[in-house]
């Protein structure tokens, strides 16, 4: 599914003082009014966009998000049933820059990418990886964030590294990557069908895990945090077991939305809105093992 977490930093800007004798003030001046120029020219043509109606949604004036809600801290229910976390609010500011509103529907993961392909969602962000599988019956707008693919061991496991899981029973999420990666032959770095066990999602794998079900649990970085957090006894190697970008999948056909949803993202990267929402979810010692795009 997923890779872990890291968000794009806006590039620092660096002034030169021209030939002719300007002054490196006049020269900052200058360029930041070229920035905020080429901001607002951006700005302007996502909101043309929409109100231009070049893209189409679902439903008028909403866009529908699928998700799979029991991946903390991207996305995960509240003790009153709403929605919270770093994709639900990055989605809720891409639907009003576009003007839409954003609803959102809870699914299985695997549903999830299915309903975007179906047409019964615009979008899809649940922590999702881009593979050359999914590519082949979705879209997928630039990178937002990296993730990492952590393992996670009761704390007196013997397993101290990648290569102890062979012959061990590994939990994961159904149809992330975490199983598509360790189902593989041991050839093309996995560890056999017959040794893995998917299950409904994160929090099932790693109760399994708790209840001795299964010696250890594949899934992203950032939920392995909140789950370990959550569950004493447990910890999370030191070993990364793979690297992987988020990006917001969207049907294929849906070209225009696909450019209004990507003009949309770049703004909220410059303006530090999506570095704010991944700070807000996740602390600075996590971010530096995990860094958005």
């Amino acid at each position: 599914m997923k890779k872990l977490l890291s968000v794009l930093l806006a590039a620092g800007m660096v002034f030169s003082v021209t030939a002719c004798g300007a002054s490196s003030e006049s020269t900052s001046s200058s360029s930041e009014a070229a920035s905020a120029e080429t901001s607002t020219q951006s700005e302007a043509a996502t909101s043309e966009a929409a109100a231009s109606g070049d893209f189409t949604t679902v439903t008028d004036g909403v866009l529908t998000m699928s998700t799979n809600a029991a991946f903390p801290p991207y996305e995960m229910t509240t003790d009153t049933g709403d929605f919270e976390g770093i994709d639900v609010e990055i989605a809720g500011a891409l639907a009003d820059k576009l003007g839409l509103e954003l609803q959102i529907d809870d699914m299985d993961f695997d549903a999830a990418l299915l309903a975007v392909q179906q047409g019964k969602s615009d979008i899809v962000m649940a922590g999702v990886t881009v593979t050359e599988d999914r590519e082949a019956v979705m879209k997928f707008t630039d990178s937002y964030a990296k993730g990492i693919q952590s393992v996670i061991v009761p704390e007196d496991s013997d397993i101290a590294s990648i290569d102890d899981m062979q012959g061990k029973l590994i939990g994961t999420q159904a149809a992330t990557t975490g199983y598509i990666y360790c189902s593989d032959t041991p050839e093309n770095g996995g560890f056999g069908e017959e040794n893995v066990v998917a299950y409904d999602n994160g929090i099932t794998a790693v109760q399994a895990l708790m209840n001795g079900q299964v010696d250890c649990v594949v899934i992203d970085n950032a939920p392995a945090q909140e789950f370990v957090k959550a569950n004493p006894g447990l910890k999370i190697l030191d070993t990364e077991y793979a690297n992987e970008d988020y990006a917001i999948g969207v049907n294929k056909d849906n070209t225009a939305l696909l450019d209004a949803l990507n003009g949309a993202l770049a703004e909220l990267k410059a303006d530090g809105t999506i570095d704010s929402i991944v700070a807000k979810y996740i602390s600075s010692d996590d971010a530096a093992s995990s860094s958005a795009e």
